[in-house]
């Protein structure tokens, strides 16, 4: 990534329909892995819950996460229709019962 600020940010968090699963889970980390190899991502950081401290407003009932950096809108549209993507769907979308995705756009 550039020293500039990627504009566009997505945040996928996924629920797994067999959440004590660590073998599910380690199936999605790696499928979301393989999404890197996309060349219009300029970020990505995935992850599971932290065991950050307790509190009211953290959301702790996601199995695996992951958020992506992008130049532009359109670099984000073109990753949905980008066959890694597309593969990455079909193959991984049988491990996940529920998935919410927050996109952002920066605004400095």
């Amino acid at each position: 990534m550039s020293n500039q600020i990627a504009s566009v940010a997505h945040q996928v968090y996924f629920w797994l329909k067999n959440p004590d699963s660590k073998e599910d889970q380690q199936k999605l980390l790696a499928g979301i892995k393989s999404l890197a190899a996309i060349p219009q991502i300029k970020g990505l950081h995935i992850g599971v819950p932290a065991s950050t401290e307790k509190r009211d407003v953290i959301d702790y009932s996601y199995s695996a996460s992951e958020l992506l950096f992008f130049d532009t809108v359109e670099d984000e549209q073109a990753y949905q229709v980008h066959p890694l993507h597309q593969a990455f769907v079909e193959n991984y979308s049988h491990l996940w019962s529920k998935v919410v995705v927050f996109d952002s756009i920066n605004s400095i």
